[in-house]
């Protein structure tokens, strides 16, 4: 079943990875992250790469031996080079800039929403409308990314609000105004 699960992940260089029983310390010259196994499965570093092994093979424990291995993987690569979500503001007025590292958006609102800042995450804003969330951790990065999405969800008439870079919105049609021969 788990197949990613038995893929070894290879390590880069750069980043050093400390292992003390079931606990994974992955440090690079971005950030660092830690993460705890579950007891059913183990790990053992051999050369660049990293092996992960369970104890059973029940479903459950199958599903984590994947989990796990692919949340090493993302780690390994993010402590190295950021992961990062790029979202785009939709809207005449509409707008985001950074003030003291929180993200100030303005969404036709009578007032702009502060975003404040996640450890962990940095902002970046580029020509008013584009919004780049990153960081080491991937999840984290979605997440957030998420959270500030869900700020103006784009309008299914217009589009307006914000939505992810290269997402496709299904626009509804609006109403059909009556033809002149229409009574």
């Amino acid at each position: 079943m788990s197949k990613i699960g038995n893929k070894p992940v290879k390590i880069p260089k750069e980043v050093d990875i400390n292992i003390n029983e079931n606990k994974i310390n992955i440090k690079g010259p971005l950030g660092e992250l830690v993460y705890q196994l579950p007891e059913v499965l183990t790990i053992e570093k051999k050369d660049d790469l990293l092996i992960l092994k369970r104890a059973k093979e029940d479903k459950k424990t199958k599903s984590l031996h994947g989990l796990y291995r692919q949340l090493i993987a993302n780690a390994a690569t993010g402590v190295c080079k950021f992961w990062e979500k790029q979202l785009k503001i939709v809207g005449t007025g509409y707008g985001a800039k950074i003030e003291n590292e929180n993200l100030v958006l303005k969404l036709g609102y009578s007032h702009p929403v502060v975003f404040k800042k996640v450890e962990g995450i940095k902002f970046e804003v580029k020509d008013n409308t584009t919004i780049i969330v990153s960081g080491c951790d991937k999840q984290k990065v979605g997440e957030v990314a998420y959270q500030i999405k869900i700020l103006k969800k784009p309008d299914v008439y217009k589009g307006k609000g914000i939505q992810y870079v290269g997402e496709k919105l299904r626009i509804k049609p609006g109403k059909k105004a009556k033809g002149a021969g229409a009574a």
